[in-house]
């Protein structure tokens, strides 16, 4: 730490006892959601975590046996698992598994989105990174190419950023440069545009002047090009694609504002809509086509409008339109958009640096810990659990287990994939009586939500159960505890939805699926023969995050969290 006086030790907590095992279950894209025939969680049969919402003891049947599960109003609550409680910019951005295991592990709230970038641009750190240097290879012969919304809104991306960037890398070997912009007027007002190009504009006139070719070479509103989302219309990033890398559209122009300024002036246009056009010099020829040898970044922070074009320019297996023609490129992100898929596999920020995590605490505290899931999301339930930490932080203490995934197929024709597997080697790891912690990740509300397909989300979701089941009957056994709850949404929504709440349908009259993550808070429950009597979720909470339960886990384990994590989850009342 390099901070005088710091220490690891824990105090002990003056009503909770140490020693007890507990079974901390994360349950991936499990949120909580008004019961319809779209909401998987609802309609599957998941009776054990039905049984924590209920007033009174529940007796569980299992093949085999029965217990109680240990739980009651007061053990169980919601939480908020998406935008500025897990370091998101806005209340509009989604969680995903990423920052939410962070915010999980953390116990304290990291900047993530636009505050990482803003910390890379001051810092210089953005330069210094292995997603710098990998487009910085292009630059002697190569042209970089800036693909994304010019706009302040602050939503997807900054025009501050944007400057910089155009500072930053014009400094560090960048000889020509041409920015693919996308007009706005959704986050910010209609028209604004203007004011926008003529910013850059005369930022890349300065950079003219010492001897960067630097250009705007095409453009287009974000509704109708490149920014489309969930893979709703794919001819959205296909128009930008054609002006970008192809240099073709239906508008051409020798300039930006002459450009934005027409295109607006047509009936009905407005900066959200505007249609794709390129710049062309004297001869008609477009100026800033993505070629063999160039770099491209796609600049918004902000992922869900670039996994889109991030797939078409970086997947060599990739069907969803014709791309007639593939650069061999140096693409980035201006951090990567999807943890999941690792794409874009290069980026030039990188996720925060998280120090003292919760587990970093425990084991220096004698707590043992198991942590387990399968390959899609092992990394979750440990280097992100861990600040972005890769190993144990003492493998005397810590037994990491990755159980391998289905590969060659999608997640839908395997629903159940390996939770049970993984709950297994949970329930032999609470046997053992060798650990204080068992941690899991059980995929499937996630994984198989993301395909769209519902009934297999709906199989996937009780398979999650049946997991959730057999933990819990473990730690009933060994008189523990045990911590239920979730990274973000996915699963409990699986429909598009108009601004009324209903079901959108598609042009040809069918309901339009969603296979995103959502905004809906997520469930935690507390249980178990080990939890003293009087524990219960604190009522002056009501905006609880999942950074609040790293405190709360340490409380259980018997220990004060440390002073600057965010407030315990849970208080201790006399009887």
């Amino acid at each position: 730490m390099g901070t005088s006086g710091f220490s690891w030790k824990l105090d002990d907590h003056p009503k909770l006892p140490k020693g007890k095992t507990i079974g901390l279950i994360v349950l991936d894209g499990w949120g909580e959601a008004d019961p319809d025939q779209y909401n998987c969680i609802h309609v599957a049969e998941t009776p054990i975590m039905d049984s924590f919402k209920k007033i009174h003891d529940v007796l569980a049947i299992n093949i085999g046996y029965e217990f109680t599960v240990h739980t009651a109003p007061e053990k169980w609550r919601l939480i908020r698992a998406h935008g500025k409680a897990v370091g998101l910019p806005t209340e509009d951005d989604m969680g995903n598994s990423e920052v939410g295991h962070n915010a999980l592990g953390a116990g304290r709230i990291y900047a993530q989105g636009a505050k990482l970038v803003d910390l890379a641009l001051a810092s210089g750190k953005i330069y210094d990174g292995e997603g710098f240097k990998y487009i910085q290879q292009c630059f002697d012969k190569g042209t970089l190419h800036l693909i994304g919304l010019l706009s302040d809104g602050g939503v997807h991306s900054r025009l501050d950023q944007l400057q910089l960037l155009l500072k930053g890398a014009s400094e560090r070997g960048a000889k020509r440069i041409r920015v693919h912009m996308l007009t706005d007027g959704r986050d910010v007002l209609d028209g604004s545009s203007v004011g926008f190009v003529e910013t850059l504009e005369n930022d890349l006139a300065k950079l003219r002047e010492k001897g960067i070719d630097a250009q705007i070479a095409s453009g287009g509103g974000r509704m109708y090009v490149t920014m489309d989302r969930y893979e709703n219309d794919w001819e959205v990033v296909k128009r930008g694609w054609d002006a970008q890398v192809l240099g073709e559209a239906p508008h051409k122009f020798q300039n930006a504002l002459e450009a934005v300024k027409k295109l607006r002036a047509e009936p009905k246009a407005n900066d959200q809509y505007l249609p794709p056009f390129v710049i062309v010099d004297g001869s008609g020829k477009a100026v800033g086509p993505i070629v063999d040898g160039d770099a491209v970044v796609t600049i918004n922070f902000r992922a869900d409008r670039m996994v889109m074009l991030a797939k078409a320019l970086e997947y060599q297996d990739f069907d969803k339109f014709d791309r007639v023609r593939i650069p061999k490129i140096h693409y980035a992100g201006m951090l990567q958009y999807d943890g999941e898929l690792k794409l874009p596999s290069h980026y030039l920020v990188s996720p925060p640096e998280i120090e003292r995590t919760s587990g970093e605490y425990l084991v220096h505290n004698g707590v043992r810990t198991f942590a387990c899931s399968e390959t899609v999301k092992f990394g979750h339930v440990t280097f992100f659990w861990n600040g972005n930490r890769s190993g144990c932080f003492n493998s005397e203490m810590e037994e990491y287990v990755e159980i391998p995934s289905d590969v060659g197929i999608t997640f839908n024709v395997q629903p159940k994939m390996k939770a049970i597997e993984i709950a297994e080697k949970a329930r032999d790891a609470i046997l053992s009586g060798k650990f204080h912690q068992v941690r899991v990740n059980l995929p499937n509300g996630d994984m198989v939500g993301h395909t769209g397909d519902i009934e297999a989300t709906i199989v996937a979701c009780k398979a999650a159960d049946e997991a959730v089941k057999m933990i819990i009957n473990a730690i009933e056994q060994v008189g523990g505890i045990f911590v239920v709850t979730a990274d973000h949404g996915n699963a409990e929504d699986m429909v598009k939805r108009d601004k009324k709440g209903k079901p959108q349908l598609d042009k040809t009259g069918n309901i339009q699926i969603l296979t995103s993550h959502t905004l809906q808070p997520v469930p935690i429950a507390i249980g178990g023969p080990g939890l003293v009597p009087g524990v219960r979720f604190r009522g002056d909470m009501p905006t609880g995050g999942l950074a609040n339960v790293a405190a709360t886990v340490i409380n259980l384990h018997g220990f004060v969290a440390p002073s600057d994590y965010e407030t315990t989850l849970i208080e201790v009342v006399d009887h």
